[in-house]
């Protein structure tokens, strides 16, 4: 049970100051632009989702994609290896941009050495502003839009080189938690992996906003608003920004199509936990699955993960690093100075492209 009550905890605290969370969304400290740096080409496109189709949320399938093709692409005819990047939860692909402050920072990498790449933000919002990168029927399967439909529809657009070691995967927050629940899952598609201030990593992480009797509260409240909506639009509209993340979590951890109108099972029940609900959360928490998928971990090129002295998330990223040094998993991990936003503009020119820079496979055929 103190596991359980752990979990709702971490719920709720997602809910308890959505104000103040959404302005920290975009408080980032952007790095100089570099001297001479050379445009590259935005292109904003659509990709069909055929993982999404028939999702009971409602949620559309045909999702906005950010390419950023390198500078010398039109120049000449060579293919280039893609990063495939995925933002956090609250925002889509364009505040994304604004967050990692692209195209300055991809140019600025560029110029500072980094080889030329493609970069791809997928936006994967949700009516309750994150899908949380899982499969669900009642959001979709957002695990498969990104490692199938994004991978497949960028290799048939755009030249690339098309095998797993010349693709990267990064992601922040949200973001973060689906670079390592995908990464975990799909070597076959991706040869490096960046991880990013990941969330939700423990179903037990985050302690709670306030005494027992204040989360019982907030939690029959959720319930009393969940049960008078009438669509997940309804009670989207009655829980912005982070209000609306305990079901944006029930909606990707405890689907359930059975029932209308939400389709979804909430953590609680009068209040009180529901250990069946909670052991579906526990579940989707890759500090509990990751022993699973050390085989798959080992067949990366590169693993690295990042994360701010200053945030709270910090305690599960150095509890994942540890289990990948447990297994003797090649990887690195570094504590910057920082908050959870404060330097992710900085880490993505600075760290992040270099990283795949020097790890992704750059030639027609690598080993």
């Amino acid at each position: 049970m103190k596991a359980t009550k752990l979990l709702l905890a971490c719920v709720l605290t997602l809910a308890v100051t959505p104000s103040t969370q959404l302005t920290a969304q975009v408080q980032t400290n952007v790095p100089d632009p570099v001297p001479g740096a050379k445009p590259v080409t935005i292109e904003h496109i659509k990709i069909h989702g055929a993982a999404l189709e028939g999702n009971l949320e409602g949620d559309a399938a045909d999702r906005d994609v950010i390419v950023f093709l390198p500078p010398s692409y039109a120049k000449d005819e060579r293919r280039f290896p893609v990063v495939y990047a995925l933002h956090g939860y609250s925002i889509g692909a364009e505040q994304w941009t604004h967050e990692i402050h692209v195209p300055q920072t991809v140019e600025g990498s560029f110029a500072k050495g980094s080889q030329e790449m493609i970069v791809v933000l997928p936006d994967s919002k949700t009516v309750y502003n994150g899908s949380m990168y899982s499969s669900s029927v009642t959001t979709g399967d957002f695990e498969k839009f990104i490692w199938h439909d994004v991978v497949n529809y960028i290799d048939a657009h755009y030249r690339t080189l098309a095998n797993r070691e010349s693709r990267g995967l990064v992601g922040h927050s949200m973001g973060g938690y689906g670079a390592s629940r995908i990464g975990m899952r799909h070597p076959d598609v991706f040869g490096a992996l960046y991880i990013m201030s990941p969330c939700c990593l423990s179903p037990m992480t985050g302690g709670g906003p306030g005494p027992a009797d204040q989360m019982k509260e907030r939690a029959i409240a959720g319930e009393k608003k969940a049960a008078a909506a009438k669509s997940p639009a309804d009670l989207a509209s009655q829980s912005p920004g982070f209000g609306a993340a305990q079901y944006a979590t029930a909606a990707a951890w405890a689907p359930d199509p059975k029932n209308p109108p939400l389709y979804f099972d909430l953590l609680t029940k009068d209040g009180n936990p529901q250990p069946e609900i909670a052991a579906k959360f526990t579940a989707n928490a890759p500090l509990v699955f990751v022993d699973q998928y050390i085989g798959n971990l080992k067949q990366y090129r590169a693993i690295a993960m990042d994360v701010g002295d200053q945030d709270g998330l910090r305690f599960d990223a150095i509890k994942l690093h540890e289990i990948f040094d447990k297994y003797g998993l090649a990887n690195t991990f570094d504590i910057y100075s920082g908050t959870h936003t404060s330097a992710v503009a900085d880490r993505f020119q600075n760290h992040v492209l270099p990283f795949f820079s020097k790890n992704l496979c750059f030639e027609k055929s690598c080993k």
